[in-house]
């Protein structure tokens, strides 16, 4: 390092910023023209796979290789990432028949992985190669060797694996993403395996999950038509839902009470002795305990409401949730 050397301005760091990320975009653009029959062949290997997609990569090769192996896992592929070091020494024994493995070298020629090819081979497992060309002799070993093209590192002395990383990243997100429509991979599918977190709470809970049940011993606030206004003000406060549930003699939901609708009674002066029928809100917004809390919030802020009815598929009260029960639990 020259220490000598002028400190950069402002700009020249912009500039340097700039070059870097226009380089790997011609990187990603050669990439693109690298696409053909092999890419296909890979994700059909990996689709028809009954074992798990084994990722190898050494030095930056396989950091990238960990993020892959993460995003195949997630998206409906099961995949780990194998250390080729460490498979040297006892870790090939993750690789079993029925696995295909992906390995990373941007030469071809790392040692590591040219030491575990004749085990691989040997257990007739399937191998896909990520290389810079096909002259290496892992994309020569392999079942499908896949290239990124020759293109320019962003490092200004060609060395530090910038641009071929970028690309090798770029290249398993494809595959990643073509395997989802392949297998029509859903939401519902990936949150199986994103339980934890706000993620996991969009995706996985319920409104089930988080409803006050239509169950006696815990005092839903549920009255009848002719229930007065005066008598359903004690069920309202012993609820403490900010509401009333109006339902028939078979449990079917007609209406609702909200304090809302008190409000506007008590503006009109309405007495007290009057019906639940003549003020209650009919047909209120009703859901089914499946609905995702997620999508009850959406519907709650779009109709400008704090509470859900839930009913089965006779419109018989099974629950209620308010606003409060999903915020407070971590819905967004």
């Amino acid at each position: 390092m020259n220490v000598n050397t002028p400190h950069p301005t402002a700009q020249q760091y912009i500039d340097y910023a700039t070059n870097a990320i226009r380089t790997e975009q011609a990187a990603l653009d050669l990439l693109i023209d690298q696409l053909d029959e092999r890419f296909v062949q890979a994700c059909e290997l990996i689709l028809n796979c009954k074992g798990r997609v084994v990722v190898t990569g050494m030095g930056k090769s396989g950091h990238i290789g960990r993020k892959i192996a993460a995003t195949f896992a997630s998206t409906g592929s099961p995949a780990f990432f194998m250390h080729p070091g460490e498979a040297g020494h006892g870790d090939l024994g993750m690789l079993v028949a029925g696995d295909v493995l992906l390995a990373i070298s941007n030469s071809g020629e790392s040692d590591e992985i040219k030491t575990l090819l004749p085990v691989v081979k040997q257990l007739s497992i399937p191998l896909i190669s990520i290389s810079r060309d096909k002259r290496g002799m892992l994309p020569q070993s392999a079942d499908v060797a896949l290239t990124l093209g020759a293109s320019e590192e962003a490092c200004p002395l060609g060395l530090a694996p910038t641009s071929s990383t970028t690309a090798t990243l770029a290249l398993g997100d494809a595959i990643a993403v073509a395997l989802v429509h392949a297998r029509h991979f859903t939401s519902e599918d990936f949150a199986m395996s994103h339980p934890a977190g706000a993620l996991g709470r969009k995706l996985l809970m319920r409104v089930s999950d988080l409803m006050h049940q239509a169950d006696p011993s815990l005092s839903l606030p549920i009255v009848s038509a002719d229930t007065s206004l005066h008598q359903a003000l004690f069920v309202m406060t012993n609820g403490r839902l900010g509401m009333a549930v109006v339902v028939d003699d078979e449990q079917r939901v007609v209406g609702i009470f909200t304090d809302g609708d008190l409000r506007r009674a008590l503006e009109k002066h309405i007495d007290l002795d009057t019906a639940m029928a003549d003020i209650m809100t009919a047909n209120p917004k009703q859901v089914s305990k499946e609905m995702r809390a997620s999508d009850a919030l959406s519907l709650m802020n779009e109709k400008a409401i704090s509470q859900l009815l839930i009913v089965d598929d006779k419109q018989r009260l099974e629950g209620v949730i308010t606003i409060h029960d999903l915020l407070q639990a971590g819905v967004s």
